[in-house]
């Protein structure tokens, strides 16, 4: 599937900003489950300077700068993406969680051993700044988690309980509504939903990771795909050290092998948001502002 993706943010300010350094995760990333044809960055005003380069988690960064006064900020993000369909049937993929490590010989895994080889995924076991470990989260997963449960299907299942657990409901949170917050009341947005199941997974001492990027939605039958209406999505990534990454969307119920399915697109991972935020920066000046996020994806 082919993806034609424009994503636009727009920052009003009252005062003006008299200097702005900014920067953004806009650009998509290629992964075993999608190809890169297309990405550029389009910048209102223009930025006195703009380079790219690639982060710590292998991701595609943005910084620019802009040494004027201005009262607006747009940044736009076009991406054209070649996704790919998973190497595994849905019946090889069941049999795969199945089969996998019970999650407490995946969770001995990540423990310190003298002389052990070193894992990157190791990383994605500790606490970040979203994502505090704390026994809510356990209490919650041991429901999915009980003795000797393959690690990917206790996973898959409570994923599948986030998902008929929690209401998604817009404007219920904000970025600074904590991962146990939006446990104890049992709603949020997929950001919320991707920082409660990192919570669980890491504070049973597995590997997990965030991932932001967007999901292809459908209009009602009979009405139009309308132009901007789309939104950046969030989900998970699950590490087991034989078989690789896989992709758990509490949002959708949704997963699968380094894609939880073709009308995904990735952009970038980190340990949480704050890793992957699509822009942010210092100002000086533009003591209020307002935001506008409009984004389209579109099948070719």
């Amino acid at each position: 599937m082919k993806l034609d993706i424009h994503h636009r943010t727009t920052y009003a300010y009252s005062p003006q900003v008299n200097t702005a350094q900014h920067i953004a995760h806009l650009l998509p990333r290629s992964t075993l489950a999608q190809t890169v044809e297309i990405a550029s960055l389009s910048i209102d005003p223009a930025p006195a300077q703009c380079s790219h380069s690639v982060d710590a988690f292998g991701n595609q960064r943005s910084f620019f700068s802009i040494p004027t006064a201005h009262t607006e900020l747009s940044v736009t993000a076009h991406s054209r993406i070649q996704t790919h369909p998973s190497t595994l049937t849905d019946a090889e993929l069941k049999d795969l969680a199945h089969e996998s490590l019970p999650w407490e010989k995946l969770r001995e895994r990540f423990c310190y051993h003298a002389g052990a080889a070193w894992d990157e995924a190791q990383e994605f076991v500790f606490a970040s700044p979203y994502v505090q470990p704390h026994a809510e989260f356990a209490n919650y997963a041991r429901k999915s988690f009980g003795p000797n449960r393959p690690a990917l299907q206790a996973a898959c299942d409570l994923m599948s309980r986030i998902h008929q657990d929690f209401e998604y409901a817009s404007l219920s949170t904000d970025i600074h509504t904590t991962a146990r917050q939006a446990l104890a009341q049992r709603r949020g947005v997929c950001q919320d939903f991707a920082h409660i199941l990192l919570s669980c997974l890491r504070t049973l001492g597995l590997a997990a990771r965030y991932v932001s990027g967007y999901l292809l939605t459908h209009p009602p039958e009979g009405q139009p795909r309308l132009i901007g209406s789309d939104a950046s999505h969030a989900w998970v990534s699950i590490y087991l050290p034989d078989a690789g990454w896989f992709d758990l969307d509490p949002t959708n119920n949704r997963w699968g092998i380094h894609s939880p399915g073709q009308d995904y697109a990735c952009v970038a991972w980190g340990r949480d948001f704050g890793d992957v935020s699509p822009v942010r920066g210092v100002i000086h000046g533009g003591a209020r502002h307002t935001l506008q996020v409009a984004v389209t994806v579109t099948p070719l």
